[in-house]
C-alpha cells in the first residue's frame, strides 16, 4: 500500500467539468510529475463537494485547504507554494461575501461548518470510480452487518424506527412503504431507485450518483434483503451520462467484489441490479409513469390502487425511493434507527439535501438536520443576498412547490411547517429571489414547466394549467382583469383536487402561494399596468435621463434594433415605438443614465 504526505483533491462533478476541472485535474498531475511529487502526492478525483458556483474546487489534505475557481493558470503556483514550500496561496482561499475574511480551511467555511452530512458523507472525499475508498468509509459494512447478523424483518425494522421519510417529495415513511412491500404476495419482487431529477436548478440526486455511486447500490441491496426482492432498476435521465457512467463502473466494481449479484457475501441472498436510462420527461418521476417507462411504454401515470407494492414493474410487488432516500439507508443499518431518529424533529428525522441556488452569494448543495430555519439556509450557510440587495422569497420544493416571504424565513424547514405554510419539501430545490423578482411572472415560469412537462393523460392537469398559464400571460402583458385572479384561484384548486397524478396535483402551488402572499403584485400589474419589480418586459420602458447622459453613443451602437438616436451635441433618446426591450442599452451604459420605468 503506498503512503503519501498529501492529497490533492480535485472536484470533478459535471458543474466543476463545465467550469473547466478536467483541464485543471490534467494540469497538476503533469505539474506534480515535473517537480518530481509524484510519490509524495497522490492526485484524487471526486464528486461533487457542493460549493458549485467557487468550482473548479481543490481541496488539499492533511490541512484541509480549498481553493475555489482554479484555473490551469493557478496550478503552477498551488504546486511551488503548497505542495513544494508548503505555504498557502491566499488569494485563491475562500473569502467571506463581505470580502474581509479568507477561510484557509475547509471545515471553517460558514456553508460547511453549519452541515450536517450523511447522505453527503462521502461527496468530495472519496474517488467514485474506486470501490476501495468507499470500502475503507465504512462501505458495504452496513450490508455484512445486515446479512451476517440480521434477519430482513430486523433490517425493515431499524428503517421503521429511524423515522426516515422518502426525500423524493411525497414524505411518506420510508420503512411503512417497505412493509407494504414485504407483506405483498408474489414470488418476484422489484426495488427500484428513481434517479430522474427534473426540477428546474435541482441537482442533489446527480450529485450523489457522482460522487457516492455505491451508497445507492449498498442501500438497494439492503432494501432488497429486508423486502425479499432478488433484482432492481436505477431510473436515472440520460441527460446526466457522468452519473450513468459512474453507475455503470460502480455496479461492474460491485458484482466483481461479490456485493451484489449470485450468493451476496457467500450467502443464499441474491440480487442483481440494471440501470434504465430515461428519455427526461418530467412526468416519469412519478412511481407508476417511472414503472411504465421501464417496462417500454410511454411515461404516463396509472390510477392508484393497485399501488406498487402490490402490483408495480411488470404487475410484481415493487418498492420505488429516490436517490436520496436510498443514500441514508447504509447509515441506518450501520449506527441504528435510533441513532438516526435522534436528529431532525419530532415528526421530520434526519437530515435533507437543498439544491441553494438564485440570488444568493453561496450556490450549491447543503444538507441540514430538518428542521433547521431558511434563514439559517440563505443567510449562514448561503451567505445572504447577491449584491446586497433586499431578500424577498424563496420558492421551496420545485416546480410544484411553493413561494415563501420574509415572514417566513424563521420557519424550520419540516414537512408539516412547509405543507402548512403553502409549499411542500418535494425533492429540495430552494430558489432565493430578491427584490428585483416579479413574483407573476416566477409563478408564470413554474407554470410553463409543468404545462409542458403534463403527460396530458387528464384532463384537468392538460387543459387546467394551460388555461392558468394563458391568465398569467395576459396579466404580465398588461391584458389582464381583476376578475381573472378569482378565475385563477378556482382553476388552480379544481387542478389540485382533480389531476390523476402528483404533477397536476401540486402544479398549482406556485400559483397559489404567490396570490396568497403577493396578490398586490397582480392587482398592481392589473390596475396600473406596472410590473413592480420592472421584470416584464410588456409593463416596462427603457429611458434614458438627459442630465447624465454623456453622449457617448455606446447606448446607440449597441442597440440591435437601433432605436436610439442622438449624437455629441444632443442626449440620446430611444424611441418607444421601435425599442424591444431587450435591455442592451442599460447594460452597456458606463453613466447609470438608462433606467427602466
Amino acid at each position: 500500500m503506498a503512503f503519501y504526505r498529501a492529497h490533492v483533491l480535485v472536484c470533478k462533478g459535471t458543474g466543476c467539468n463545465a467550469s473547466g476541472s478536467s483541464s485543471v485535474f490534467d494540469a497538476l498531475g503533469e505539474e506534480i510529475r515535473k517537480r518530481g511529487l509524484d510519490q509524495e502526492v497522490a492526485l484524487v478525483e471526486t464528486g461533487c463537494h457542493g460549493m458549485c458556483e467557487m468550482g473548479p474546487i481543490v481541496v488539499i489534505y492533511p490541512e484541509g485547504s480549498l481553493y475555489c475557481r482554479v484555473s490551469v493558470d493557478d496550478v503552477p503556483e498551488i504546486v511551488e507554494e503548497h505542495l513544494y514550500k508548503g505555504r498557502l496561496v491566499h488569494r485563491l482561499l475562500y473569502t467571506t461575501p463581505d470580502r474581509k475574511v479568507k477561510v484557509p480551511r475547509y471545515r471553517d467555511i460558514p456553508f460547511y461548518s453549519k452541515q450536517h452530512r450523511i447522505a453527503l458523507r462521502n461527496c468530495g472525499y472519496i474517488n467514485p470510480d474506486n470501490i476501495e475508498e468507499y470500502i475503507a468509509r465504512d462501505g458495504y459494512a452496513a450490508l455484512a452487518k445486515a446479512l451476517t447478523s440480521m434477519k430482513p424483518e430486523e433490517v425493515l425494522s431499524e428503517v421503521k424506527t429511524s423515522g426516515l421519510r422518502g426525500r423524493g417529495g411525497g414524505g411518506f415513511p420510508t420503512g411503512l412503504k417497505w412493509e407494504f412491500c414485504r407483506k405483498a404476495q408474489g414470488d418476484k419482487k422489484y426495488v427500484i431507485c428513481n434517479a430522474d431529477e427534473g426540477d428546474p436548478g435541482a441537482f442533489m440526486d446527480r450529485s450523489i450518483l457522482e460522487g457516492d455511486p455505491h451508497a445507492i447500490i449498498e442501500g438497494m441491496t439492503l432494501g432488497a434483503y429486508a423486502m425479499g426482492a432478488d433484482e432492481g432498476y436505477i431510473y436515472c435521465r440520460a441527460e446526466y451520462p457522468l452519473a450513468i457512467k459512474r453507475l455503470v463502473g460502480a455496479i461492474t466494481h460491485a458484482e466483481e467484489f461479490g456485493l451484489i449479484g449470485d450468493n451476496v457475501m457467500d450467502t443464499d441472498f441474491s440480487f442483481h441490479l440494471h440501470i434504465k436510462e430515461g428519455a427526461g420527461a418530467f412526468v416519469c418521476g412519478e412511481e407508476t409513469a417511472l414503472l411504465a417507462s421501464i417496462e417500454g411504454e410511454r411515461g404516463m401515470p396509472r390510477p392508484r390502487p393497485p399501488f406498487p407494492a402490490n402490483k408495480g414493474l411488470w404487475g410484481k410487488p415493487s418498492n420505488i425511493n429516490n436517490v436520496e432516500t436510498w443514500a441514508n439507508v447504509p447509515n441506518i443499518i450501520r449506527n441504528g434507527g435510533s441513532w438516526y431518529a435522534s436528529i431532525g424533529t419530532e415528526k421530520s428525522k434526519g437530515t435533507k439535501v437543498f439544491a441553494l441556488t438564485g440570488k444568493v452569494n453561496n450556490t450549491g448543495l447543503v444538507e441540514v438536520p430538518m428542521g433547521t430555519t431558511i434563514r439559517d439556509i440563505v443567510f449562514d450557510m448561503g451567505g445572504g443576498i447577491l449584491k446586497d440587495r433586499k431578500f424577498k422569497a424563496v420558492q421551496i420544493g420545485g416546480p410544484s412547490g411553493g413561494c415563501l416571504t420574509e415572514e417566513h424565513l424563521d420557519l424550520p424547514v419540516d414537512y408539516e411547517s412547509l405543507t402548512a405554510a403553502g409549499a411542500i419539501m418535494g425533492s429540495g430545490g430552494l430558489v432565493v429571489m430578491d427584490e428585483d423578482t416579479c413574483m407573476v411572472d416566477v409563478a408564470k415560469f413554474f407554470l410553463e414547466f409543468t404545462q409542458r412537462e403534463s403527460c396530458g393523460k387528464c384532463v384537468p392537469c392538460r387543459e387546467g394549467t394551460k388555461q392558468m398559464l394563458l391568465i398569467l400571460e395576459k396579466i404580465t402583458s398588461g391584458k389582464g382583469r381583476m376578475e381573472d385572479l378569482k378565475i385563477l384561484e378556482d382553476l388552480a384548486i379544481m387542478v389540485k383536487e382533480m389531476s390523476l397524478c402528483g404533477l397536476g396535483q401540486t402544479a398549482p402551488n406556485p400559483v397559489l402561494t404567490t396570490l396568497r402572499y403577493f396578490r398586490d403584485e397582480y392587482e398592481t400589474h392589473i390596475r396600473d399596468k406596472k410590473c413592480p419589480a420592472k421584470a416584464c418586459s410588456a409593463l416596462i420602458s427603457y429611458l434614458i435621463d438627459p442630465e447624465k447622459c454623456k453622449k457617448c453613443g455606446l447606448c446607440a451602437r449597441n442597440c440591435p434594433v437601433k432605436c436610439i438616436s442622438g449624437d455629441r451635441n444632443t442626449p440620446y433618446e430611444i424611441d418607444q415605438e421601435k425599442c424591444i426591450k431587450c435591455g442592451t442599452c442599460l447594460e452597456v451604459c458606463p453613466f447609470q443614465a438608462v433606467f427602466k420605468e
